[in-house]
């Protein structure tokens, strides 16, 4: 869901107010451009110079991308449900507020980023169907010849669903655009901080929904992410990266991107890795638990994991009896879980390991086991392994 949905409800009515009552100015002055002093501020999505900036300002057009994405989607919505009613003034109202919406939202995008190729024949396409949109349910604003609207009504239907699927391509391009900036900043940068905070932005972004993580993953952030978790010198973004990682990893495009990567080795190598602290252990344990999660579908090729299960299996043991807190605990239990019902192998491995009768043990410690979903987590695993034993 939508970060924007999740906020106080009046907190989000001021914040679309704003949107509402300037597309309602525009709509009554013919959507012509309102003067501005150049000096000024033109509107929200404005970048900055600098790394420092740079980054905050990418997280702020990605999210009032975001926002005004959902009024436009809104507005289309309402018309559809309208034109079916054949409610022909409002049909024709909700037709000028979008159009006045889109056409504010390339206006401010295209003045706060060089919109790329690709992404300006759709705006172009898109501007055209709008203005076309509200001229036709002009003229139907003014006609009474019920066959002539009936056969308009299709017309308008179809139009209107071509306005939609381009401005849905067109925002997620431009989604693309601005994740591509912060990816770049992670890639690019010798800076801890700038790294740190462009990774905030993009595990940030990882909340609003799996449409988001999947163009995240396309757009090459987990492999820049890996790449951080590669090198010592960044060793104190390990739990930080591994965290939007696991994020991403929601989504069926992450796992591939993480195979590619050969990203179950590297996080064999952290789970492993005595110096390796608690909690880049623990959000490497996340990751695993994510990616052999029983609702993938696509965990099956993973035969790198095959490769390196031992090793993860008995990590995340040692994992689960070291843990300081209950958090660490759930995470290790939960990736344990997961991979019992990933391969019938790993069940071998845990009785080997007397992993029952230790994780059992551990669950009379009330600071590691704190909650009962991680004391269900043992249970359902420790059934699963003493299943495979008979």
């Amino acid at each position: 869901r939508m970060r924007s949905l999740q906020v106080d409800s009046v907190q989000r009515w001021m914040e679309d107010l704003r949107h509402m009552t300037e597309v309602e100015c525009m709509c009554v002055l013919q959507a012509k451009a309102i003067g501005v002093d150049e000096d000024s501020q033109q509107g929200e999505l404005i970048v900055a110079s600098g790394v420092g900036a740079g980054d905050h300002v990418a997280r702020n057009n990605l999210q009032t991308l975001l926002r005004r994405a959902l009024v436009v989607s809104t507005e289309l919505g309402k018309m559809f449900q309208r034109l079916e009613k054949g409610r022909w003034q409002r049909v024709h109202s909700t037709a000028a507020r979008a159009n006045c919406h889109v056409r504010s939202l390339v206006h401010e995008y295209g003045a706060a980023r060089s919109t790329p190729p690709e992404m300006q024949k759709y705006e172009k396409s898109l501007l055209e169907k709008c203005t076309e949109l509200t001229s036709i349910t002009e003229r139907c604003l003014h006609s009474e010849d019920q066959r002539f609207l009936s056969s308009m009504r299709e017309a308008i239907h179809q139009i209107l669903t071509d306005v939609s699927d381009s401005f849905s391509t067109m925002i997620d391009m431009a989604l693309a655009n601005e994740i591509r900036i912060l990816i770049k900043q992670i890639e690019s940068s010798d800076d801890l901080h700038a790294i740190s905070s462009a990774i905030s932005n993009l595990l940030s972004l990882t909340q609003d929904g799996p449409q988001l993580c999947s163009i995240i993953a396309k757009e090459g952030a987990v492999v820049a992410l890996f790449k951080i978790c590669r090198q010592d010198r960044f060793r104190e973004l390990y739990a930080h990266a591994l965290r939007t990682v696991a994020s991403i990893c929601c989504v069926e495009e992450g796992i591939h991107q993480l195979d590619k990567v050969d990203g179950i080795l590297c996080l064999a190598d952290i789970l492993t890795d005595d110096s390796s602290v608690e909690a880049a252990r623990a959000e490497a344990a996340a990751v695993v638990a994510q990616i052999t999660s029983p609702h993938h579908t696509s965990t099956q090729h993973l035969a790198s994991f095959l490769e390196s299960m031992h090793d993860i299996v008995t990590a995340l043991i040692q994992l689960c009896q070291s843990a300081s807190c209950g958090e660490v605990f759930l995470l290790a239990s939960a990736a344990l879980a997961n991979i019992t019902f990933f391969d019938s192998m790993a069940c071998e491995i845990l009785l080997q390991l007397n992993a029952i009768q230790i994780l059992l043990q551990a669950c009379r410690d009330r600071q590691r086991v704190d909650t009962p979903y991680s004391k269900d987590q043992v249970l359902g695993w420790s059934l699963q392994a003493s299943g495979a034993d008979f």
